[in-house]
């Protein structure tokens, strides 16, 4: 019964801290992620984080993206692919090379260096797209050229840890060049697949979701479609979170969108939701803050700007405003979960030594939190 008392406490907790942070003017993920710190281990220690919200927080960031996914307008993600991949190309590149150079100048050997580049250039696009929900900007070129970005820096970040892990890592963390070309291989044909999920796959699903005889039948087959491509992506070097959102607009193009979204969405937000954004809180410590202090100070600050450069400079060589620029720039900051799995493979890997794990995880929790604050002040002088 331990897991279910943490369950209703995160519920409890995550609540009262959403509907305040809305309150006073803030996103309601910002409560929530502070929930997390403070229940957890860096705090008062009252949930640990175990299997249990790993699972749920696992299910609620697929839910989060699939959600998405559907509200996603497909025309639009295809009109601005083209910036999306300069978005997500220089996202990736500037965040690597100032965050490496950051690294050396603390007299990190050049391996570690690379690889902190690498973690930093990850970005977690779930708690951006719980903003851009909460503020309605899902719909607009600034959240299509987000979530296609995304996608792409998703895709860049996986490639680059498979090689680093490869050629860099230890012989247990290291694949060899035939596992790597398998990877890559697989992932051209599961984005060659989608074309076939959208245009043929989810209609007949869809339809016989409609035939079966029992209630939310829809659903349930649009869950089943979303937590399979959730897996295959998982499988074959992907994020999980980059299957939800395709298996989202596959969905998004059939006859029973608008049942599914009504379904799925009060699910996620009730329970599963809150529990991923309480999870990466948890993730966060304070051991040997004071000692790491300078470094996580000015990691936290790069991190944060050079996405926001990065990201924000390609949408600006895109043709877009300056403001829909940092509205990008912005919604590209936060590093969540992305980054906090590639720091753990790096560090089974060895490619990220103890003394300054503790470290990174903190600045990566610190740029995610920014990151909604930033998205919301974004939209805020767009509207002005």
């Amino acid at each position: 019964m331990q897991a279910i008392g943490e369950l209703c406490l995160i519920l409890i907790a995550t609540t009262i801290a959403g509907h305040y942070s809305v309150r006073i003017g803030l996103p309601a993920v910002v409560g929530q992620l502070l929930v997390g710190i403070i229940v957890g281990p860096a705090i008062f220690g009252w949930i640990k984080g175990d299997e249990f919200t790993h699972l749920f927080s696992e299910i609620g960031v697929i839910i989060l993206m699939f959600s998405a996914g559907m509200e996603s307008d497909l025309k639009l993600l295809k009109k601005y692919l083209r910036p999306s991949i300069l978005v997500a190309s220089l996202g990736v590149i500037i965040p690597v090379l100032v965050v490496y150079g950051l690294s050396i100048a603390f007299k990190l050997d050049q391996t570690e260096s690379i690889f902190i580049g690498v973690i930093f250039a990850a970005t977690s696009v779930s708690i951006s797209v719980a903003v851009l929900k909460e503020l309605d900007g899902l719909h607009g070129k600034a959240g299509a050229t987000i979530l296609g970005a995304a996608v792409v820096d998703d895709v860049l970040a996986v490639v680059i840890l498979s090689v680093m892990v490869s050629l860099l890592g230890t012989k247990a963390g290291a694949a060899d060049s035939s596992n790597l070309l398998f990877t890559f291989a697989s992932q051209i044909v599961f984005f060659i697949a989608i074309y076939f999920v959208v245009k043929f796959l989810a209609p007949f699903l869809a339809q016989i979701g409609k035939r079966l005889f029992i209630p939310g039948g829809p659903t349930i087959v649009a869950l089943i479609l979303c937590l399979g491509m959730a897996l295959v992506a998982d499988s074959i070097g992907l994020s999980s979170v980059v299957g939800a959102f395709f298996a989202g607009i596959a969905i998004s193009q059939t006859s029973v969108k608008h049942e599914v979204e009504q379904n799925i969405e009060p699910i996620g937000y009730a329970i599963f939701i809150p529990v991923f954004f309480v999870s990466i809180g948890l993730s966060m410590s304070f051991d040997g803050f004071l000692d790491d202090f300078l470094f996580i100070a000015l990691l936290t600050i790069l991190a944060t700007m050079t996405k926001l450069v990065g990201a924000g400079l390609g949408a600006k060589l895109s043709h877009f405003t300056w403001k829909d620029s940092y509205i990008v720039g912005a919604g590209m900051v936060s590093r969540g979960e992305m980054a906090l799995i590639i720091a753990q493979i790096g560090y089974s890997a060895h490619l990220l030594s103890s003394e300054y794990y503790s470290a990174i995880i903190t600045a990566i929790i610190l740029t995610t939190l920014l990151a909604p604050l930033m998205l919301k002040h974004a939209y805020s002088l767009k509207e002005n």
